[in-house]
């Protein structure tokens, strides 16, 4: 059994299945891509994994016990993270944050809860930035911010929500570069994308369309079969343009084609 393994889970959302009934095993120490159009269940699967949504039936395991159980070791970075208008916040308060799982909110910082802030700034290379507001940054550098606040907080698995989507080249490369790099320590990074290029650089894939369609290596699941049952047959063509490619297949999708950036996956 991997880090994260759900059997015929279904998931409902105001007595609405918005997942139904799917299965599937992510290794420990793996990059997972969940891709699949717009309302496809993809940020539903990390709700799921971080407790914030309950499997019901099915069952749903996240490091050996259920997502509640295991919440302390989820570090989860929302699509949109909130931030409360007013309220000063600097940078290093808000990767501060990050510790709190571990200290609580009260107590003082140790040496080591210091280090691992200082270490998660340097890594999204955000140092230069830790006396500025939070409210003063542009959106890459507070989706830098927010992933650096993941990575203080102790995890075993990262979640990341679209976390490349629209922002500058920099930020992008940047995080690209967590991605790829925190399995090399024992982490499993699981992150949701509408680009194939992405998730063709990742371990994994998981491929949804109100369910998992496959689940896999990306040359096992991004097939043009796979794709096509997806994105619904209307969505591949035979010839090259302005899409994303798969071999000699295209596929129309409106927010991968917005949001891609050059030079993006491995």
């Amino acid at each position: 059994m991997g880090s994260i393994t759900a059997t015929d889970m279904r998931i409902f959302r105001d007595n609405h299945v918005v997942v139904d009934t799917s299965s599937f095993d992510i290794p420990d120490g793996s990059t997972v891509a969940v891709i699949g159009p717009n309302g496809s269940g993809k940020s539903t699967v990390l709700h799921a994994i971080s407790g914030l949504l309950e499997v019901n039936p099915g069952s749903l395991v996240v490091l050996g016990t259920t997502p509640d159980e295991a919440l302390d070791k989820v570090s989860y970075v929302l699509q949109h993270m909130p931030i409360t208008p007013g309220i000063p916040l600097t940078v290093r308060e808000v990767v501060r944050m990050g510790r709190f799982s571990t200290t609580g909110i009260l107590k003082r910082f140790g040496r080591e809860d210091r280090d691992r802030v200082s270490w998660a700034m340097e890594q999204l290379d955000i140092m230069n930035l830790a006396n500025r507001s939070i409210h003063s940054l542009s959106g890459g550098q507070r989706q830098r911010v927010f992933v650096a606040q993941a990575l203080a907080q102790d995890h075993t698995i990262l979640l990341l929500d679209e976390p490349l989507t629209g922002l500058d080249v920099l930020s992008a490369q940047v995080i690209d570069d967590i991605i790829h790099d925190e399995p090399d320590q024992g982490c499993t990074v699981v992150f949701t994308t509408h680009d194939l290029e992405e998730a063709r650089a990742a371990d994994m894939v998981l491929l949804m369309s109100g369910r998992v369609v496959a689940s896999g290596t990306p040359a096992e699941v991004l097939t043009p079969e796979h794709l096509a049952e997806a994105y619904g047959l209307g969505a591949l063509h035979p010839e090259h343009g302005g899409h994303e490619h798969h071999g000699d297949v295209v596929y129309d999708d409106p927010v991968a084609g917005h949001h891609h950036e050059e030079g993006l996956g491995r």
